[in-house]
């Protein structure tokens, strides 16, 4: 549904096709279109730039609490319609064809990741019923899986079968090295991602999709905005001017707050073995608040270092990121 931003009555009531809608747009005055966020959005977004309108992308969880009635596709355009005219509403970055493009290759990684993942997973499961037990890990697989093929209590066609498992492993591993190189090649021709790979606990992968997902990091005011829209930041439940902080939020990307975290765990085991700023303050944490937690708290402090770095283009400096 379309609207003017000081529009309040409905003036056009009309299912069309998505073939259609184009061509309906066209033919209405300037509007500002808000759409939930979906598989398409961004690019009906594209499409409906060039006719002179204003699309913002909004969340499905914000557009919720805008539905009167039972959910049904009038009640959600209105929900919409009366959503994307907020002063406070947030809205999601329009994404360029170059950047999803760029999260092609890391949607279909992920994918593969998690194939593999279960591959591992059935092969040391079944070994497991004849008694022969694989280590926990993707690299201890890679170290104990021939012996364990060749255990003698392991039954001849049970053994024909994992041999076919673990091809299809080995042949996982070589698409994934694959991607990873593409993904290297992108971060060695952006100078953004080159800013962001050299923070502790940000490798190529995180570089690249983060400067995928986010575009313009200037649409945040803050790092800390940033930073809330990953979901790091302490879920609130404050009342009578009393705050109450909890776990973090967990909202936002899922996959952006995972390469974080799990880049601030290895920067942690890293840091641990050296003496400066930023090691002596994670250190600390560590002792005052466990190591998971201190990941979670190098995740966050990341975010805000990368926002400042894609937003003010300047270089990464350890010192001033252990402040």
């Amino acid at each position: 549904m379309a609207s003017t931003p000081t529009a309040r009555l409905a003036v056009l009531r009309k299912t069309v096709s998505r073939g259609a809608l184009l061509e309906l747009m066209a033919q209405l005055p300037r509007c500002l279109v808000g759409m939930e966020a979906c598989s398409g959005a961004h690019q009906l977004a594209r499409d409906l730039q060039p006719l002179g309108h204003q699309p913002r992308i909004m969340m499905p969880k914000f557009v919720i609490p805008y539905r009167r009635n039972q959910k049904n596709d009038g009640n959600d355009a209105e929900a919409i319609c009366e959503a994307v005219g907020r002063p406070n509403m947030r809205f999601v970055p329009i994404k360029s064809v170059e950047q999803q493009a760029v999260l092609v290759v890391h949607r279909v990684r992920k994918e593969l990741v998690e194939l593999r993942n279960g591959q591992i997973n059935q092969a040391r499961s079944l070994l497991a019923e004849f008694g022969v037990v694989i280590a926990v890990g993707r690299y201890r697989f890679r170290q104990q899986i021939g012996a364990a093929l060749d255990d003698p209590r392991v039954p001849e066609l049970a053994r024909q079968v994992l041999h076919e498992v673990n091809a299809r492993i080995r042949a996982l591993d070589e698409d994934i090295l694959a991607y990873d190189r593409r993904i290297s090649a992108q971060v060695r021709d952006s100078a953004a991602m080159q800013r962001i790979v050299a923070v502790c606990g940000v490798g190529p992968i995180t570089a690249s999709a983060v400067v995928a997902s986010v575009g313009d990091a200037k649409l945040f005011k803050n790092g800390r905005q940033f930073a809330a829209w990953l979901g790091l930041v302490p879920r609130q439940f404050s009342t009578g001017g009393k705050p109450v902080l909890g776990r973090i939020t967990k909202q936002g990307d899922v996959y952006l707050r995972t390469l974080l975290i799990h880049g601030a765990r290895s920067a942690l085991l890293a840091l641990t073995r050296r003496d400066d700023k930023l090691s002596r303050w994670a250190s600390a944490l560590i002792a005052r608040r466990g190591f998971k937690k201190a990941c979670v708290a190098l995740a966050a402090k990341n975010a805000r270092v990368i926002w400042a770095l894609l937003a003010k283009g300047e270089a990464f400096q350890l010192d001033r990121a252990a402040a």
